[in-house]
């Protein structure tokens, strides 16, 4: 696993022993930024699920101003700061060690780009899209980045956001929610 373009690029990151953490795969990660490219310059960004950080990482390598990374596990958050060590953008990022649901529910900070990559096998992905488009967390224009496995259906619409059609990467699938402009005063 390593970093794809940007200021980091070629930088390997490292991966966690075991299978409690499952890495984007980086020929998925490469299609990812390809998509969203034009979102990330300057953006603020929540990687909710950060697992090793490498959504997050990417997008500071490829010019992204702050992003805040999250994760229950200390043993993630370890290997997050290490990730961001490595890259040199320990300066651009906060790690916080947190359920995703608390930390949802005390956050007063908009983002830009939400990375939402949770674990596969439970409804963390359907709750979390669920409490952020309720509490208004995404600035206008904004992106949420969902990937899940093939076959895990999501709602198509919540209330003031737009999704994108599925981008089918073997037994992945990635969509993405945009903030509808016109709601933000």
């Amino acid at each position: 696993m390593r970093v794809i373009t940007g200021k980091a690029k070629g930088i390997s990151l490292k991966t966690p022993q075991g299978m409690r953490t499952r890495p984007t795969a980086d020929r998925v990660k490469e299609a990812l930024f390809s998509i969203i490219r034009f979102h990330v310059p300057g953006a603020r960004v929540l990687d909710l699920f950060g697992g090793t950080g490498q959504l997050g990482i990417e997008a500071l390598s490829q010019g992204a101003e702050y992003a805040v990374f999250v994760d229950a596990r200390e043993d993630a958050c370890g290997l997050i700061r290490e990730n961001l060590k490595r890259t040199h953008l320990e300066k651009q990022a906060s790690v916080l060690r947190c359920d995703y649901m608390e930390y949802l529910r005390r956050c007063r900070e908009c983002f830009d780009v939400i990375f939402l990559d949770p674990p596969y096998a439970e409804d963390f992905l359907e709750n979390a899209l669920n409490r952020i488009t309720e509490i208004d967390i995404l600035r206008s224009g904004g992106i949420i980045v969902t990937e899940r496995p093939l076959g895990k259906e999501l709602h198509q619409v919540f209330p003031g956001y737009s999704r994108s059609k599925d981008y089918k990467y073997g037994k992945t699938l990635l969509s993405i929610y945009t903030k509808d402009e016109a709601l933000e005063e």
